[in-house]
């Protein structure tokens, strides 16, 4: 892998030139720019390497990438036609370290790997590759952030913290996850919360230019950041912008089948006041239900007379611990979420106590 590193882009480029000019039928699965594509192939590549010899947790790592490729129209032969071109790729950038030996290791992965992914894509075969979901609501919660209310064009099975791929009209083929925004409705309407980042193809599409009556794609509900409600475990929520969206999820749930003696706290972290869009909702949550305790955390703007804390949302968290007996579910930007995770670890919090579901 060290070998290969420095020229990864180039080798991933060759992989895909290699896989198109072979089966150019699978060209129209993937999006017209490839950069993200190469290295997301290359990150996935190291993680197997890392898990070689952990086959529950290489299983837990391709088991849902499996299931993902539902949504792409991938069939289980797809994955032995892409081993032979990764490996002819990995060949010809691996340098002097490419040996016999180094290519035995590599195709007993690459097999190990094709079989994982095709039982994850066959786990998936009994819902849709994806659902049709019609945009009904469309609003400004804050600065770059919009919350969209949805209606699937059939059954949507989901859980609170979880969250789906999408896929919009304007960028075919480029699918970006989104936590749902509240636990599941009655009416069956779901509700996603985006905030638009820089260069954000998606993001942007989905706050800037979504309307009522456009027609999104979703894929399959993913995701463990979910509640064991016969546990009755204590619950530590922290949720950066528009991350709040599927804490508020959380909390709703809970109330709906009873907190059953659990505390529930909760940090909700921005900028800035304006962004605490879901605050005044929060609060009445809190009102109703005496086991939740609200705490907006402002890290550019003094909490002043709305009674918000002050400080970067990690640091803020830490100030309360320990925190003995509670699993920890973070949502928000990938720096807060990892920044969270690690306060949390130094505050005594076991690893297997703190969840999320963005890479950390």
């Amino acid at each position: 892998m060290a070998a290969v590193r420095p020229v990864a882009d180039r080798a991933m480029a060759h992989f895909h030139a290699l896989v198109f000019l072979r089966h150019p039928e699978l060209r129209a699965m993937f999006p017209a720019a490839m950069d993200e594509q190469r290295e997301l192939l290359f990150r996935a590549f190291e993680q197997c390497v890392r898990h070689a010899d952990d086959p529950a947790a290489l299983r837990g790592y391709l088991a849902p990438m499996g299931r993902g490729h539902r949504r792409y129209g991938v069939l289980p032969g797809h994955y032995a036609s892409a081993e032979e071109c990764l490996v002819q790729a990995l060949a010809r950038f691996g340098g002097a370290v490419w040996d016999e030996r180094a290519e035995a290791a590599c195709r007993r992965l690459l097999a190990l790997a094709s079989r994982l992914l095709a039982e994850g894509l066959d786990e998936a075969r009994s819902a849709p590759a994806w659902w049709q979901a019609e945009v009904v609501a469309h609003r400004q919660a804050a600065e770059d952030t919009a919350v969209l209310t949805l209606r699937p064009d059939q059954a949507y099975p989901f859980r609170a913290g979880q969250w789906a791929a999408v896929e919009t009209p304007w960028w075919p083929r480029v699918w970006r996850p989104y936590s749902f925004g509240s636990a599941p409705r009655p009416d069956g309407l779901l509700t996603l919360h985006v905030k638009a980042v820089p260069a954000g193809w998606v993001s942007n599409a989905l706050v800037h230019r979504a309307r009522p009556g456009d027609v999104l794609r979703l894929g399959a509900a993913e995701g463990g950041m979910t509640v064991d409600h016969t546990a009755g475990e204590n619950l530590l929520c922290l949720g950066g912008g528009a991350g709040i969206g599927p804490v508020v999820a959380l909390v709703e749930e809970v109330a709906a089948h009873g907190a059953a003696g659990r505390r529930v706290e909760v940090f909700y972290g921005a900028r800035r006041a304006a962004g605490l869009y879901r605050l005044a909702e929060l609060r009445q949550l809190a009102e109703r239900n005496p086991w939740l305790t609200v705490r907006p955390v402002l890290s550019e703007e003094d909490g002043g007379s709305g009674g918000a804390l002050s400080g970067q949302l990690p640091e803020v968290v830490a100030r309360y611990a320990p925190w003995h007996g509670y699993t920890a579910c973070l949502s928000g930007p990938a720096a807060m979420v990892r920044a969270g995770a690690a306060a949390l670890r130094r505050c005594g919090m076991p690893a297997g106590s703190v969840r999320y579901d963005q890479p950390v």
